[in-house]
């Protein structure tokens, strides 16, 4: 697998990867990237099937999970700061709980909890796609209906976790996304009132929310 990645920041800072939501890619982070890269190595990474990355037509969002430990494994990361919106927090998730000591600390950005939820087929926008369409459809089959054992598995996360809730405009309720945070050991939830996209709709509150949590994460 041939990934993508935006690299930005000091040679030698901690190092912190951001996974992009589903259907998007690398630049999405490019609001944000800027101000976290002021004291961190920022890697943004192009997911299987997104930009510029392979598009190998087998998708799965376990196999996204290996492809970003086997990129820290290829850049020499041994613990990295891991940040992870709506689908890329999913694959974020699962890293953390595969491999606990790969991951420093934990953002995730109005991320889903692995719990059943209704079915809405997507649509396939018109033109031209930055990403695979089979890509899509294979990952929304799992958001829809996790695997039940992802759900035991975030007991498994030793990170100090930050969840961040986009508030009452987020698709996400209010009671899954407090479940998420609760069954992460010591995880703070925060809320930024800007729906879904938070670090686009709110760049300098994120920035200003995950910088704090990174400089001094929770016990």
């Amino acid at each position: 697998m041939d990934l993508a990645c935006l690299i930005s920041g000091p040679e030698h800072a901690p190092p912190l990867v951001l996974l992009h939501a589903l259907g998007e890619r690398a630049t999405d982070w490019d609001v944000v990237a800027g101000p976290l890269s002021a004291r961190r190595r920022v890697y943004a990474v192009d997911l299987r099937g997104h930009g510029d990355s392979a598009w190998p037509g087998e998708y799965s969002l376990e196999l996204m999970r290996d492809d970003v430990l086997a990129l820290l494994d290829g850049a020499g990361l041994d613990a990295v700061d891991l940040i992870g919106h709506s689908m890329g927090g999913v694959v974020a998730y699962l890293v953390a709980a595969a491999q606990p000591r790969r991951v420093r600390t934990l953002v995730l950005e109005d991320v889903p909890i692995p719990r059943p939820r209704p079915v809405v087929a997507p649509e396939r926008p018109d033109g031209e796609l930055e990403f695979d369409w089979a890509m899509v459809l294979a990952v929304r089959r799992q958001l829809d209906d996790p695997d039940p054992a992802w759900l035991d598995d975030l007991a498994r996360i030793t990170a100090p976790t930050l969840v961040i809730w986009g508030g009452p405009k987020s698709p996400m309720s209010a009671d899954r996304v407090g479940e998420l945070a609760q069954r992460i050991d010591g995880a703070e939830l925060v809320t930024i009132d800007a729906g879904h996209l938070v670090h686009a709709t709110r760049p300098a509150d994120f920035v200003a929310a995950v910088a704090a949590f990174l400089d001094h994460p929770a016990p």
